[in-house]
């Protein structure tokens, strides 16, 4: 064999060149046979017998292979398939949890149990997290039980989360529906299934159990030798003798309460109460006779007496230590019966001659039960609130519906349309208020005050109504008895406070000074004389000027006869004191004359007729010079 001359050349640019003693260029044998079978082998030469570069390690590879660990046989494992999906509703399938929980229940119509304790299963299904509440039933118990909550998603907030198996434990409780379960205990496969979920699960807690039910399990009392007292000879002996007590059953102390009478019948012959209702004539009552049947009355229990069935069976001896007697009933102290307490105050004749001659007791007393009325409560008014008038707003305190305060009928029909009028001016710092003048209307009808204020051209004062009828309160009088103004505070002089404005009386009118006259004595004697000096000083201008108006004008007598004329004949006129009030705004310096325009002005506001042949003839009476017209002697054929 010839060796290879360019064996060992370095594989460098330049060096590379074809081996020209090379002959054999044929490919490896890639398959073979084992065992009868083809199999694919690996080559292990190249071309022409040459190494193959791909089977020769790298130093990394070596270095790879010397750290790694050994490996199986045939290579690397094989991964194992991933696992398929399996839905919940196919995993849960048949799981639930079980949970054993109590809820407490208020028993309000019995007396022989104030609460109630029911036991439940509350399963969980864990292939849609519903939850279902199942009671077991128990026979005979009167209550409807099975399945209390259906299956279902419970809320477990107000936000709409639901009761999950996390939110489950023993020892906690849950509410469900408005009603509070406690969960004690759980199975074997719920224990399990939380604690591979890694929730630490609380301490079992016992099943609470309910006192009616466990009351109902104690032993039957064992039972008692009868006494051997004679019935017969007692009912032998007393047949026929009764005891009668008056007593009377007080219940005023509570709402809709009230005072009743009644007669209780004690049998002598079997110890049996009678309890009978006295009916009076038209009591509004129905006609029961009876409060309470013919019966003994127990006076003491035994102990364990409360669960008796006492609205189905009667109480004997041996659920009663001590009985109602003859020695309980005593006049002048109170007994209590079926929960009501009765006090006796007298009995009838039989009964003390019992009572004295089997007790020794002679002096049973007659007690006096009437009761005196008490005195009427003094009514008081609340502090006044300062709106309307005092008597108005009394009237909120008398009824619900307030209604208009009573007037004084007569008052009002004797003084109809009477009114005194004053003529004053406002006490003012300000000089502006000086000159104003303002007419007084006092109403005696009513006792209101009304205030005018004439207008003035040019005063700057907007004149007309200054104060509506109303009453005015004196300055130093109380809000709860307010004091009004009365005629007697009004004369020449006086100083009328209405509202925080002083007001001086200056003048009065005729008919006030008839009033004053006629009903001196609700004046005082300083009011009079006021009056008087006024009159004094009026009578002198006065009498000067009917001198004056009598030379002038000598008829006299014809203008009174054309006055009563008018005064009878024409009707449909003003009244006096409007046409006054209309003349004297005009009548500044209060002479009772006014021009001939002003007059014709007034009377044609007022709606006079002076067409009319009698008032023409009145005016031309009335007439004084050229320009000026008396009203006074005007207006005295509008009056009676």
């Amino acid at each position: 064999m010839v060796s290879n001359p360019v064996h060992g050349l370095p594989f460098l640019p330049g060096t590379s060149f074809t081996d020209s003693t090379k002959t054999a260029f044929h490919r490896s044998q890639t398959l073979g046979y084992r065992n009868g079978y083809a199999v694919a082998r690996r080559p292990t030469a190249g071309i022409g017998g040459d190494r193959l570069q791909v089977n020769q390690l790298s130093q990394a590879d070596l270095d790879e292979l010397a750290s790694k660990a050994s490996l199986l046989t045939y290579g690397q494992p094989k991964q194992p398939p991933p696992a398929d999906f399996i839905p919940a509703h196919v995993a849960f399938d048949k799981k639930v949890l079980k949970f054993d929980a109590y809820f407490q229940e208020d028993v309000p119509m019995s007396t022989e149990e104030h609460y109630r304790i029911r036991q439940v299963n509350i399963y969980y299904y864990l292939e849609d997290d519903s939850m279902s509440v199942v009671e077991p039933v128990v026979e005979n118990s009167g209550i409807p039980q099975g399945k209390l909550i259906k299956r279902q998603r419970l809320a477990k907030n107000d936000r709409g989360d639901h009761y999950h198996w996390k939110d489950l434990n023993r020892g906690i409780n849950i509410t469900i529906y408005g009603k509070t379960f406690r969960i004690v205990e759980c199975d074997r496969f719920t224990q399990v299934f939380l604690e591979s979920q890694g929730i630490e699960l609380n301490p079992p807690e016992t099943m609470a159990l309910d006192p009616y039910i466990e009351l109902r399990k104690q032993p039957l009392r064992k039972y008692v030798t009868p006494s051997d007292f004679d019935q017969f000879k007692q009912f032998l002996a007393f047949d026929k003798q009764v005891l009668r007590f008056y007593a009377i059953w007080d219940d005023t102390d509570s709402m809709f309460g009230e005072c009743r009478n009644y007669i209780i019948h004690y049998y002598l012959m079997d110890d049996t109460i009678e309890i009978r209702e006295v009916h009076e004539q038209n009591d509004g009552r129905d006609p029961f006779p009876l409060l309470m049947n013919r019966q003994r009355m127990p006076k003491v229990l035994v102990k364990d007496s409360k669960t008796f069935p006492q609205c189905v069976l009667e109480i004997s001896d041996q659920e009663v230590l001590e009985w109602y007697t003859a020695k309980d009933f005593i006049v002048g102290k109170p007994l209590t019966i079926l929960g009501r307490t009765f006090f006796i105050y007298d009995c009838d004749p039989f009964t003390r001659k019992y009572y004295q001659e089997k007790f020794g007791i002679s002096d049973l007393p007659r007690i006096d039960i009437s009761k005196k009325e008490p005195p009427p409560v003094k009514q008081e008014l609340p502090p006044y609130n300062g709106f309307g008038l005092v008597e108005d707003s009394a009237q909120n305190c008398f009824t619900l519906i307030p209604k208009p305060p009573k007037k004084d009928i007569v008052k009002m029909l004797v003084n109809d349309n009477k009114v005194l009028r004053y003529l004053a001016s406002l006490e003012s710092p300000i000089p502006e208020d000086k000159d104003r003048r303002f007419v007084f209307s006092y109403f005696l009808a009513t006792d209101m005050i009304s205030i005018f204020e004439p207008p003035v051209r040019n005063s700057g004062i907007i004149g007309g109504k200054y104060l509506g009828r109303t009453k005015v309160v004196k300055p130093h009088s109380s809000v709860e008895n307010p004091i009004y103004y009365s005629p007697g505070d009004f004369f020449i002089g006086a100083m009328i406070e209405v509202f925080g404005h002083r007001f001086i009386i200056r003048d009065i009118d005729d008919y006030a000074l008839k009033y004053m006259e006629s009903n001196a004595a609700q004046y005082s004697p300083e009011a009079l004389s006021s009056i008087q000096d006024h009159i004094r000083k009026r009578e002198a201008p006065a009498s000067e000027l009917e001198n004056k108006q009598a030379e002038v004008d000598p008829g006299m007598q014809e203008l009174e006869a054309l006055i009563d004329t008018i005064q009878k004949q024409v009707k449909d006129l003003p009244h006096r004191d409007n046409i006054c009030e209309a003349f004297q705004v005009h009548d500044k310096e209060a002479s009772g004359y006014v021009d001939k325009e002003v007059f014709f002005k007034t009377c044609g506001s007022l709606n006079i007729p002076v067409d009319d042949s009698l008032i023409k003839e009145l005016i031309r009476l009335c007439r004084h010079g050229e320009d000026k017209i008396n009203y006074y002697n005007f207006i005295r054929a509008f009056s009676d």
